[in-house]
Formats: C-alpha cells, sequence, structure tokens
C-alpha cells in the first residue's frame, strides 16, 4: 500500500483541492493519505479563513486518513523551513510518496532545480542579484542561469525537492498539474486559486460554485480592523521591536515611523514596503510581531500532533512502533506555548474560540 503525504493550508478548502485527493485516490486506490495541516496563520503570513479544527474535519470528511498540524512557529516561516518540517514530520510517519500541485508539472526539472541551489555558490549569487533590486523569483532565475518560470506551487516543490534529496528521505516525488494561477485573481472557472476566492469574497460575490457543499457556512469575515488596532498597540508599546523573527536590519523604525499616520493595514503595508520586504515578509513578521515570537532557533520539532484521522488512519496509526519523533504533546515546549499564543491572538481578531480546541488536545475521529 502506498502512503501519501500532501501538505495544504486550505485557506479555503476549494475544488481544487479535492480535485487533488480524487487524482491521488484514481492513481493510488489503496492508498493512505496522510495531510500536514496549517493552521491559523500561513506560509505567505495570511489569516486562515477556516478554523484548524473545521479545516481538520473537511479533510477527513474528502477522503483524507490522518491529519497531523504543521506547527505555527515553523508553518508561518520561509518555503524552505515549511517544507524542511513538513516533510520531517511526514518521514516520521514512513510516507512513499509525496504529490503536490505544480504548474510545470515537471518534477524532473524541479529536481534539477533543487540540486543546482544546494551548491555551494547559490546562496551568496541570489543575495547578490537581491542587493541589485531583483525580486526573488527572478534573482533565482539568474543565479541558476536556467529558463524556468518560478510559480508559487514549483517554489514549494523545489523546497521539498530540496529537502528530500538533502536529507535522503526515501520519498518519491510525484506532481499533479495545476489548472489555475496563484496570481489569477479574476477567473470564474470551477477550479479557482484560494486567493482569487478569498478577493471574490471581499467583493461580496457569491462563491458556492468554487468550493465543495458545506464550506462557505465554516469561512470566517475576518476582523482587519481588530488586527490591525492590535498590531498597532504592539508596535506602540513594544521598544524592542527587533527582537521578534523577520524583524530585521533596521524595519522596525520604518514600522514604529508609519504606524500611527496609517489607517488600514493595506495602507501601512504600502508605506513601508520595500524590495526586500515583500507583502509576504511583513505579514509574516506582522504575526510574528502580535505573537511575540522570537529569533530562537525555530528549528526543533518537539512532538507531531495528530489533528485527526478516520478508521483507516487510525489502524495505521497503531501499527507504528518505531516514530522518531513523539506523538505525545509537551505542554512545557516552546513549541506548544506558541501554538496557543497563536490561538488567542486568532481569537482576538475574530471573536472566535479555538484557544479552547488548542486546550482539549484531542483529535477529530472521524468514524
Amino acid at each position: 500500500m502506498e502512503i501519501i503525504g500532501i501538505i495544504c493550508e486550505y485557506n479555503p478548502f476549494h475544488n481544487g483541492h479535492l480535485h487533488h485527493i480524487n487524482k491521488i485516490k484514481e492513481m493510488y486506490p489503496d492508498s493512505l493519505i496522510i495531510l500536514i495541516l496549517n493552521g491559523y496563520f500561513l506560509e505567505r503570513g495570511e489569516i486562515s479563513i477556516l478554523t484548524k479544527e473545521d479545516k481538520t474535519k473537511i479533510a477527513l470528511d474528502n477522503n483524507i486518513d490522518i491529519v497531523l498540524e504543521l506547527p505555527f512557529i515553523f508553518g508561518t516561516q520561509s518555503a524552505d523551513t515549511f517544507a524542511n518540517i513538513s516533510l520531517k514530520i511526514l518521514n516520521n510517519f514512513h510516507i512513499t510518496k509525496l504529490i503536490f500541485g505544480s504548474e510545470s508539472n515537471d518534477p524532473e526539472k524541479l529536481k534539477q532545480i533543487a540540486e543546482l541551489q544546494l551548491t555551494n555558490s547559490y546562496d551568496e549569487t541570489v543575495k547578490m542579484h537581491l542587493d541589485k533590486g531583483l525580486n526573488y523569483p527572478t534573482a533565482l532565475a539568474k543565479a541558476l542561469n536556467i529558463d524556468f518560470e518560478f510559480l508559487p506551487n514549483d517554489l514549494l516543490g523545489i523546497s521539498y525537492t530540496k529537502t528530500i534529496i538533502k536529507n535522503n528521505y526515501p520519498i518519491t516525488i510525484e506532481t499533479i498539474k495545476r489548472t489555475n494561477s496563484y496570481h489569477d485573481k479574476a477567473s470564474n472557472d470551477n477550479i479557482v486559486s484560494a486567493s482569487n476566492i478569498r478577493e471574490k469574497l471581499k467583493t461580496k460575490e457569491d462563491i458556492t460554485k468554487y468550493i465543495p457543499a458545506n464550506i462557505e457556512d465554516k469561512i470566517i469575515n475576518i476582523n482587519y480592523q481588530n488586527y490591525f488596532k492590535l498590531l498597532k498597540y504592539k508596535i506602540n508599546t513594544d521598544k524592542y521591536l527587533d527582537k521578534y523573527l523577520d524583524v530585521d536590519e533596521g524595519i522596525e523604525y520604518r514600522l514604529q515611523k508609519f504606524i500611527n499616520n496609517s489607517t488600514s493595514l493595506d495602507e501601512f503595508i504600502n508605506k513601508i514596503k520595500t524590495k526586500r520586504y515583500t507583502y509576504n515578509k511583513l505579514n509574516r513578521m506582522f504575526i510574528h510581531i502580535l505573537t511575540s515570537l522570537g529569533k530562537e532557533n525555530h528549528k526543533k520539532l518537539e512532538y507531531i500532533k495528530i489533528l485527526g484521522f478516520n478508521k483507516k488512519g487510525q489502524n495505521y496509526l497503531n501499527k507504528l512502533t518505531d516514530l522518531e519523533i513523539p506523538i505525545i504533546i509537551n505542554k512545557k515546549s516552546n513549541q506548544y506555548k506558541n501554538e496557543l499564543k497563536a490561538s488567542i491572538i486568532y481569537d482576538l481578531i475574530n471573536d472566535t474560540n479555538t484557544y479552547q480546541f488548542e486546550l482539549k488536545n484531542k483529535p477529530v475521529i472521524k468514524d
């Protein structure tokens, strides 16, 4: 039996995610699917419009067998950290394949690029091009001297592939052709990107054709006014912002300079963003400031939390006796304490009650 790993954020769960799962079941009918799920705050610094609990339930309702948590402290970092921890968790559960959506649908090309990125001179060359003012995808292409369009899913796919190569994990990469662009916010096809759906929600368009039934009533209307007020309070009352993750190179002075002259989050971002401090990097930084996530070495995975499983998943879990990373939650750990803080901030922004879900620490079980 193939043990398939997938890594998703479900912001929100939509027809493309369902297509992904259905294609895996079509390719490997008897497989078991393990999902690594990002929670309240996401890799690009976005706020999830579905709670972690609801995303877990939705996943189990749509043929996912086991749902595992990607901890907050790793899920809001760069693609390489995001990929590294996700694959460490999946390898611990002995997956045989990682299957993800890809714009190029060319795993061999992704492997070639990943191997080039692992060369000694690569990071320095990228930094040199960034210092010249190029954006990250363009700097990547220049550093690799390769003709390739670096789009969001492929960028993550390269990070996944690089992690597997570097750690010599016995995991095979397979891709499913992505049928839409992350950057396309106007398309009205049945399968559109999550960013497209979020854009339609902002303009109060009907999104029912883009998502499976029973999803829309779970979607949260993020209260960005609350978010901005919390951020303004934190920036105005904390003298040492540079102790937080991603607050580097004096950006804290720009934050303090422009926060009180801005009336919304978007206005604030437009005033402080630079070529080096992109929209996504700023949003990740804001989340780290709000949750007081310091610059400690957030590399150690202290435990793996099982968010949910079905009967098939439970049978598989019962057979696992050689896990290297514990699945018992360590309530004294930095990882757990930061997960609680993330849920509290999420609740303050959205008037939700995710903190109680975190305190219960009980997996969702689908009969």
